[in-house]
């Protein structure tokens, strides 16, 4: 298996690769370029820097490095960037005076007296995921660093747009208090759904199974009430940065989040990227149009959706004589103590399964696909039935594994997305800390 690159959404990711030192090379290096100003061999005048550029230019790349590598001497920084000791000092005094990085100890050095290290601030911003189930609300806290701080789980038991709303925002309020921190201080949220979030009309698309999710403008109220900047993205894609990042994907540069609950969604990383296609929707696989003609109307519920998610299970089970059941769960348990027509039920989602897998290899060609969800975890039972009828439709037959996070990968997805996006906030108020 290749080396893995940075993760997505990776907080200890660094520059993008390729990325050069602010300061250029030394002077006199054969490599440097023109001095500003001069004319290039092909009569083109170079760009002059501003000063205040370079400082800047400077700044980042030793913030970067620090979050990368984690605590580091100035000597080292200076030789790991290619920069001078004198503009490495400046740099992290800049950075120091506006509360972004801080001294860590020192480190012992073969000669002269022990060098101080640098460390990014952790406490300099503060991150919230939440994850927005239909029945379920799932949240987490990180610092600056990517360290979580507290983690909380509710009931959703909001049916309208305005409830939806309050429930979240008062969700916040609570992680922020498990965490001991101040809900006010929180740099940048992010909200991990289904659906598809379209930034020009302010609203979510193919949300059908949270009322009132699609309503227009529901993610600036929600912005506001938060007091805060917001992302809102789609809970598979979330799920696959976090499985990508510190579960089952990592490490891969082309596999497939599949989540299989309530809705049936995937997010996918090719290339080692998080692909989603020209409008966001790519992996709303729930509508591609498998089986039997939906019964809702399809702007509503897809037809493969119809067949796979956990109203499908359920309404397999009534129809196999299985009464009483109002879980997916209590029908994979019953499955699993060897009840035959529960055995059945698994035996038609797998072929179901498999036609979404056989789909997705047919058109990604993934090195893996990573189950999640109430009915995806199941793999267990779920993966022998689903690969006899996938030898049945295709040649393909990708590796297929359960996500090691479970229930946490939207969060995990959300926090890694929010650290990212936090870095770039707190970068650009550094001049305000620092007056």
């Amino acid at each position: 298996m290749a080396p893995a690159e940075p993760a997505i959404g990776d907080p200890a990711a660094g520059p993008p690769a390729g990325a050069r030192s602010a300061a250029g090379p030394p002077d006199g290096d054969p490599a440097a370029g023109p001095p500003a100003g001069a004319r290039s061999a092909a009569g083109q005048r170079a760009v002059a820097v501003a000063p205040s550029v370079l400082r800047e230019m400077n700044q980042r790349l030793l913030l970067d490095q620090l979050f990368a590598g984690g605590p580091a001497t100035r000597p080292r920084l200076a030789r790991d960037a290619g920069l001078s000791l004198p503009t490495v000092i400046a740099a992290l005094a800049d950075l120091e005076n506006a509360e972004l990085v801080r001294p860590a100890g020192r480190a012992d050095t073969a000669q002269g007296r022990p060098a101080t290290r640098y460390e990014v601030n952790p406490s300099a911003g503060l991150v919230v995921g939440v994850d927005v189930g239909r029945d379920r609300l799932r949240l987490a806290v990180a610092d600056l660093a990517g360290n979580q701080l507290g983690q909380l789980e509710l009931r959703n038991t909001a049916r309208t747009s305005a409830a939806l709303v309050e429930g979240i925002s008062d969700a916040v309020a609570s992680v922020a208090r498990a965490a001991a921190v101040d809900p006010a201080a929180i740099t940048h949220a992010v909200i991990g759904s289904p659906g598809v979030y379209d930034p020009r009309r302010g609203r979510v698309l193919y949300a059908a199974n949270l009322p009132g999710w699609q309503r227009g403008g529901l993610a600036e109220t929600l912005g506001q009430r938060l007091g805060t900047s917001l992302t809102v993205d789609n809970d598979a894609n979330l799920a696959a940065i976090g499985e990508h990042n510190y579960g089952a994907g990592r490490g891969t540069r082309h596999f497939v989040y599949a989540h299989v609950d309530s809705g049936v969604g995937v997010g996918l990383v090719l290339d080692g990227k998080l692909y989603q296609g020209f409008s966001g929707a790519a992996g709303e696989v729930g509508y591609l149009p498998i089986g039997a003609p939906a019964a809702q109307p399809v702007s509503r519920v897809g037809m493969l959706e119809e067949q796979l998610a956990s109203a499908a299970v359920l309404r397999y089970a009534r129809e196999a004589g299985l009464s009483g059941y109002r879980t997916v769960e209590a029908v994979f348990a019953a499955a699993r103590a060897g009840d035959q027509r529960a055995g059945q039920v698994i035996e038609v989602v797998a072929g179901h399964l498999a036609r979404l897998i056989a789909s997705i290899a047919a058109f990604f060609d993934p090195e893996l696909i990573v189950l999640g969800g109430s009915i995806g975890r199941h793999l267990d039972l779920l993966e022998a039935p689903t690969r006899a009828v996938l030898a049945q439709l295709t040649p393909m037959s990708p590796r297929l594994a359960v996500g090691a996070l479970g229930a946490d990968a939207v969060v995990r997805g959300a926090l890694a997305t929010g650290v990212r996006r936090a870095r770039e906030i707190v970068f650009a108020a550094r001049s305000t800390r620092a007056s």
